[in-house]
C-alpha cells in the first residue's frame, strides 16, 4: 500500500501544480477574480480559481489509486457538487440560500449514497444512533465544517495550511487504525493541497475561492466521520472536534462576539482570529505562523486524547471553546489591545529587527555559496543515477514518458519552459531519491555516510544563503517551515514503523533539494534550461536502468 500512497500523493501534487498557471491566465478572462474590499487583506485583484486545480488533482489521485467503493463514489460525487456550487458562487456571488442548497445536496449524497453517517452521539445518547437522528446530525455537521473552513480563508495560505494539518492528523490516525480506505482517500488531498499552497502562501498568486475552501471543509468532515465510525475503527467521534480544530473555534468565537454585541452572526466583518492577530501588530506572515502553531496543538491533542473517554474529550474541548469565546467577546468590548497601539508596536518591531540584523558580509558570502550550489547539486544528481539500481517498472516507464514531456517543454519560449524545468526537477528528483533510498547501494556504509554528509553540507549551505542573501532570490514562506516541521517531527512519532518513519527522512532531503532548486532558478534565471537538462538526464537514466 505504501507505493499506492506515494504515487497517489505525487499524482495529485503534480496535477494541482500544473493546472494553476493556466488557470491564472484564464481567471481574468472569465472574471474569477477576488477584488480588494473592506473585509479583505489583499490590496490587488487576485485570481480565485485555485480550488479547481486542487480538486482535479485530488480527484485524479483518488480515481486512479483508490479501490472502487460506494464510499469513494459518494465522496467524489458530493465533492463535485459542492465544488460546482462554490465555483458558481465565486463567479456570480450567490445568495446564502443557493449556497446552502449545494451544501445540503452534497451532504445528502454522503448520507444516502455512501451510507456514511454518525452512528453514535458522544456522551448524549447510549448505543447506536438510529437513521432518523444520525442522518440530520451528519448533514448539519458537514454543512457546518464546510462553512467553518470557508470562513477561515482570510489570509494567504491560511485555509490551505490548516486543512493540510488536519488532513495529516486524519491520515496518521487512519494509519494507526490500519484503515486503508481513509488513508487512500486522504493522501491525494494532501498532495492537492500541497501543490496549491506552493502558489498560495504569502504573497499569494492565486486563491482557492469558495469552491476550494468548501470542498476542503466538506472532505475533512467526511473523512473525520469515516475515521471515527465505530464499525471501522477505535476512535471516538469526539476526536473530530480537535482534528478540525481552529476553524470551528474561530467560527464559534466570531458568532459569539457578534451576538454579544447585538449583531447578526451571519454578517461578515473583521472579527476573525487572523484579523485580531494583525490588529495587535503581527504581520501577515507571523499571523499565519501563529495560527498554524495553534492548529498543530489541536491536532496533537486529538492524537494524545484518541483513547480517552468521550466525557474527558468533550469537557476539555468545551473548556477551550469557552476560553476562545470569552477572548473574542473581551476583544469586542475593548478589553484587549486594539488598533491604538498598532503603529507603535510595528515601529518597535521594525527597530528591533534593524538592530538585531546589523552589518554583515552577506552579498560576498551568498554569491559564492550560490556558485557552490550550482556546481554541487547537478553533479550529485547526475552521479546518483549511477548508484540507483532496481528501478520499479512503474517508475521507469513514467520517467520515460515525463522525459518526452519535459523535452517538448524546453522547446517552448523561456517563460513557458520554466514551468517544465521546475516541474521536471521536482518530479525527477523525487523519483531518483525514491529509487536510490530503496536500492541495495544506499545501505552500503561508505555510500550512506557520503550521502548523509552531502545533505548536511547542502542544508547548511541553503540556510546560509537564505540568511545572507540581500537580493532576496528566494524567500521562505510559512509552508516551507510547516513542511520542515513535519519532515523532522514525523520520524519521532510513536508507533511509527521503521520503514514508514523512513519517509520523514526522505521528505526532509527532498525539501532541502527543492529549496536549492528555487535558489538556483532565481539566481540563474537566464540559464534555466541548463537545469532542465539535469532533469532530462535523471528521467532518461531511470528509464534506461529499468530496461537493463
Amino acid at each position: 500500500m505504501n507505493s499506492a500512497l506515494f504515487f497517489s500523493c505525487i499524482t495529485s501534487l503534480l496535477i494541482s501544480m500544473a493546472l494553476i498557471p493556466p488557470l491564472r491566465l484564464l481567471a481574468e478572462r472569465f472574471r474569477f477574480v477576488d477584488l480588494p474590499g473592506d473585509r479583505k487583506v489583499h490590496k490587488h485583484p487576485i485570481p480565485s480559481i485555485g480550488g479547481i486545480a486542487l480538486a482535479v488533482g485530488s480527484f485524479a489521485g483518488i480515481l486512479w489509486w483508490c479501490p472502487q467503493s460506494s464510499i469513494k463514489f459518494s465522496l467524489l460525487l458530493g465533492g463535485l457538487i459542492i465544488l460546482g456550487f462554490g465555483v458558481w458562487d465565486d463567479r456570480v456571488n450567490l445568495g446564502y440560500r443557493v449556497k446552502l442548497l449545494g451544501q445540503l445536496l452534497a451532504a445528502l449524497v454522503i448520507v444516502f449514497v455512501g451510507e456514511i453517517r454518525f452512528e453514535s452521539a458522544l456522551v448524549f445518547v447510549d448505543g447506536e444512533l438510529p437513521l432518523w437522528m444520525g442522518a440530520p446530525l451528519t448533514v448539519f455537521f458537514l454543512i457546518a465544517v464546510s462553512n467553518a473552513v470557508n470562513l477561515t480563508d482570510g489570509l494567504d495560505g491560511l485555509a490551505g495550511g490548516l486543512s493540510f494539518l488536519t488532513l495529516c492528523g486524519i491520515a496518521y490516525l487512519a494509519y494507526l487504525a490500519s484503515d486503508s480506505t481513509v488513508l487512500l482517500l486522504t493522501v491525494p488531498f494532501l498532495g492537492g493541497v500541497l501543490g496549491f499552497l506552493r502558489y498560495n502562501t504569502y504573497p499569494a498568486r492565486i486563491f482557492m475561492g469558495d469552491g476550494g475552501s468548501q470542498l476542503l471543509g466538506f472532505t475533512m468532515g467526511v473523512l473525520a466521520i469515516l475515521l471515527t465510525n465505530s464499525t471501522r475503527g477505535p476512535f471516538s467521534p469526539a476526536v473530530s472536534l480537535f482534528l478540525l480544530g481552529l476553524p470551528f473555534l474561530d467560527t464559534l468565537g466570531v458568532a459569539g462576539q457578534r451576538l454579544a454585541e447585538g449583531r447578526s452572526p451571519f454578517i461578515g466583518d473583521r472579527t476573525h482570529i487572523h484579523h485580531k492577530l494583525m490588529r495587535i501588530g503581527l504581520s501577515h506572515y507571523e499571523a499565519v505562523m501563529a495560527i498554524y502553531a495553534v492548529q498543530i496543538g489541536m491536532v496533537g491533542l486529538a492524537y494524545l486524547l484518541r483513547w480517552q473517554s468521550d466525557v474527558l474529550i468533550v469537557s476539555l474541548y468545551l473548556g477551550i471553546a469557552g476560553s476562545v469565546l470569552g477572548g473574542f467577546i473581551a476583544a469586542g468590548r475593548g478589553l484587549l489591545p486594539s488598533d491604538a497601539s498598532q503603529e507603535e508596536t510595528l515601529l518597535s518591531r521594525v527597530a528591533f529587527r534593524e538592530f538585531s540584523n546589523g552589518p554583515s558580509n552577506g552579498p560576498w558570502m551568498a554569491s559564492r555559496l550560490i556558485w557552490l550550489l550550482a556546481i554541487a547539486v547537478p553533479i550529485f544528481l547526475v552521479g546518483l543515477v549511477f548508484f540507483s539500481s532496481d528501478v520499479p517498472p512503474d517508475v521507469g516507464y513514467l520517467s520515460l514518458i515525463l522525459f518526452g514531456v519535459v523535452l517538448l517543454g524546453l522547446l517552448l519560449p523561456s517563460q513557458a519552459s520554466l514551468y517544465f524545468v521546475r516541474g521536471g526537477l521536482y518530479v525527477a528528483t523525487t523519483f531518483l531519491l525514491y529509487v536510490f533510498e530503496g536500492s541495495r547501494t544506499s545501505s552500503m556504509p561508505t555510500v550512506a555516510v557520503a550521502n548523509n554528509i552531502f545533505f548536511v553540507v547542502l542544508t547548511f549551505t541553503v540556510v546560509m544563503i537564505l540568511r545572507f542573501d540581500e537580493q532576496n532570490r528566494f524567500q521562505t514562506t510559512p509552508l516551507d517551515y510547516l513542511m520542515v516541521f513535519l519532515a523532522v517531527s514525523f520520524p519521532l512519532l510513536p508507533e511509527v514503523r521503521t520503514d514508514f518513519s523512513h519517509l520523514g527522512v526522505f521528505a526532509a532531503k527532498l525539501i532541502v533539494l527543492f529549496f536549492s532548486f528555487e535558489l538556483l532558478l532565481h539566481a540563474f534565471a537566464g540559464r534555466a534550461r541548463q537545469l532542465g537538462f539535469v532533469s532530462l538526464w535523471i528521467l532518461f537514466g531511470l528509464g534506461i536502468r529499468m530496461l537493463l
